[in-house]
């Protein structure tokens, strides 16, 4: 019998592999509801395609448009559409593939509905780990990890107990090798060219400044439960290795493949199976040749440390430092900032914070969206001297 599952930001680049993926397991998957925003010719074509029960936009006129262009199809529209998508009976998994906070409320609504999350938004966790990892438990639902290095440490974790350490991979992103009076003169293409992934601009930008990586640390102490002081990140320029874990006995288990994210969310839409699917080359370790490590640079990167710190704080601190990185990468996206401006306008709403600690979702949702105004203020501010 086929998994029936919510593909929600469809149109993105983890939603279009994934429905590349649903494409090879011979009807394993049924995609059942889809999502995507504005994109709506994309949605549309996709939705001829999979024939989806639901479709979800985010404006209510580009809802008619398509209503009138699907027939069978029930079109919905707005957070409202998507709550109502993670709602559905019919639905055993909701892969949350949504940019930015969007993806926080459908998330928990599922997670109420007792659906399985196979989980590709960081802001998931990263602003509301406590409440979510909590509901899960609640609500006896899996939190499947769709990021590499998630789940990475998901398939290498076979004795939770006798785990000592783990050990997230990062390939260092475009300015590995680079000054810092290089990476001061960097401009956006330079930002995008990420040497191993293609991956959304947001989420490339932040691998640029590895914030990236301080973000998938607090997922990960959300995710397995593990102290920060317990979780390592280790720089592998190839990034064949995904991310590892150390059990006390000293022995290492990492999980390794070809840079595609084709795999992890394969693992997480069928698991706990394995099937055969859009990876069919093997690994080749002669062509491979190399594995090198190194310890990340936190003086060109400090980014890193600073979501780690935020990690640790709790409460609503992450939600600062996310709020306040998200817009100034959008900033940087726009060339409104510098690539090094990031970091400083990120520290600088930051170290002026007072968190909440023990927030309800309404606390967070409230705290994000001032820390919003307050980065958007700084950043006119400082264009504007």
């Amino acid at each position: 019998m086929a998994k029936n599952i919510a593909i929600l930001g469809s149109t993105g680049s983890i939603g279009t592999q994934a429905l590349e993926v649903t494409d090879k397991l011979n009807g394993k998957i049924k995609v059942t509801a889809i999502s995507g925003g504005k994109n709506t010719n994309l949605l549309l074509e996709q939705a001829k395609k999979y024939n989806p029960k639901y479709v979800c936009v985010q404006s209510k006129d580009d809802a008619q448009i398509l209503q009138n262009k699907l027939s069978g199809t029930k079109v919905l529209f707005g957070d409202e559409g998507l709550n109502v998508i993670a709602s559905l009976n019919e639905i055993d998994l909701v892969l949350v593939a949504l940019s930015g906070k969007t993806g926080l409320k459908p998330t928990i609504t599922a997670i109420q509905n007792k659906k399985d999350i196979a989980l590709a938004n960081k802001e998931t966790l990263v602003m509301a780990g406590d409440i979510v990892m909590r509901l899960a438990k609640e609500n006896n639902v899996k939190i499947l990890p769709v990021d590499s290095e998630h789940s990475a440490i998901f398939q290498c974790i076979t004795n939770r107990e006798a785990v000592k350490h783990l050990i997230i991979t990062s390939s260092g992103g475009p300015f590995r090798t680079s000054s810092r009076e290089e990476m001061e003169k960097a401009d956006l293409s330079e930002a995008l060219a990420h040497p191993r992934w293609k991956m959304g601009k947001k989420i490339t930008v932040d691998s640029a400044t590895l914030m990236n990586k301080g973000l998938e640390v607090i997922e990960a102490h959300h995710l397995f439960n593990f102290k920060y002081e317990d979780i390592k990140v280790i720089v592998h320029p190839q990034s064949y290795i995904h991310s590892a874990v150390e059990y006390n006995d000293g022995s290492i288990i990492a999980q390794i493949g070809n840079p595609s994210m084709h795999i992890p969310i394969q693992y997480a839409l069928t698991y706990p199976e394995r099937c055969e699917g859009v990876e069919t080359e093997s690994f080749n370790f002669i062509k491979a040749s190399k594995f090198e490590f190194y310890k990340p640079d936190l003086d060109k990167f400090p980014a890193l440390a600073l979501a780690i710190d935020a990690g640790k704080k709790g409460g609503t601190y992450p939600v600062c430092m996310n709020a306040a990185n998200e817009e100034a990468v959008f900033a940087f996206l726009e060339n409104k900032i510098k690539f090094l401006q990031i970091y400083e306008i990120t520290k600088k709403i930051y170290d002026s914070y007072t968190g909440i600690q023990n927030p309800s979702i309404d606390e967070i949702l409230s705290e994000d969206e001032k820390v919003r105004t307050q980065t958007k203020e700084l950043i006119n501010k400082m264009r504007n001297l």
